[in-house]
């Protein structure tokens, strides 16, 4: 049964990723988050072949494995993130140049911090980690709160839930084992790909609803700067 429900979990993240990053991309031309999200999609796909085919440590695949999950940890989900977010709660687009700036880091970190396991995970690259979650979390409460304003408030719960259970997971990732779990960590496994694919989902039904709050802010903003205009001139 455990087996089942990771299946499903990474199935689930799988899904999300690359449904909600495609459509990150050709509805709003947002390809920070987009690609992000069919990359957390990439890596939930090799994850799940790693699984089938035995989840060996000692298998070159694990190597690409820790490569996705640092990527996506050290940079993708926290300034990636971040940096997408910001079209909608400040107006901000990043020039080319940082986004292949931020996707470059992202790729240095994951190749660097692939490169430890075990306990020497541990002694400094876990808690870098860990640390950069808690760098970005409250820009993502800010971001729910944005999504709250607009009346959102369902999604903006969401989107709460979501970060909560996110910062639950990185923390708990290398801390803290979940009592009773297997040697592969299925059940924490499961809560962890579960949890990153309902944070791809609820983030960007969340963006949506922030974005269309904008535009219909602006279209209401026109007509009043037309009148303004009007008035003047008279």
């Amino acid at each position: 049964m455990k087996e089942v429900i990771f299946l499903l979990a990474d199935l689930w993240m799988i899904f999300a990723g690359f449904f909600c990053g495609w459509r990150f991309i050709r509805q709003y031309g947002n390809y920070l988050i987009g690609l992000e999200w069919m990359i957390v999609g990439t890596s939930g796909v090799n994850f799940l072949i790693w699984a089938l085919r035995g989840g060996d440590e000692a298998d070159p695949q694990a190597r690409l494995v820790y490569f996705f999950d640092t990527f996506s940890r050290g940079v993708g989900i926290t300034l990636i993130l971040v940096l997408g977010l910001m079209r909608v709660t400040h107006r901000y687009k990043p020039a080319p140049v940082v986004d292949i700036g931020a996707f470059a880091l992202a790729t240095v970190v994951g190749i660097y911090l692939s490169r430890f396991g075990g306990h020497e995970f541990h002694l400094g690259p876990a808690t870098f980690l860990v640390t950069v979650n808690a760098l970005a979390t409250p820009f993502l409460v800010y971001f729910s709160w944005r999504v709250w304003s607009t009346g959102a408030r369902g999604l903006a719960v969401w989107a709460w839930f979501a970060t909560a259970a996110g910062i639950f997971v990185w923390v708990t990732y290398d801390f803290f084992p979940i009592p009773g779990d297997d040697a592969h960590r299925t059940i924490f496994a499961s809560i962890a790909l579960a949890t990153w694919g309902t944070q791809e989902f609820v983030y960007f039904y969340a963006y949506r609803a922030l974005d269309r709050h904008n535009l219909a802010t602006e279209t209401e903003s026109v007509p009043a700067s037309l009148s303004a205009a009007g008035g003047g001139s008279r």
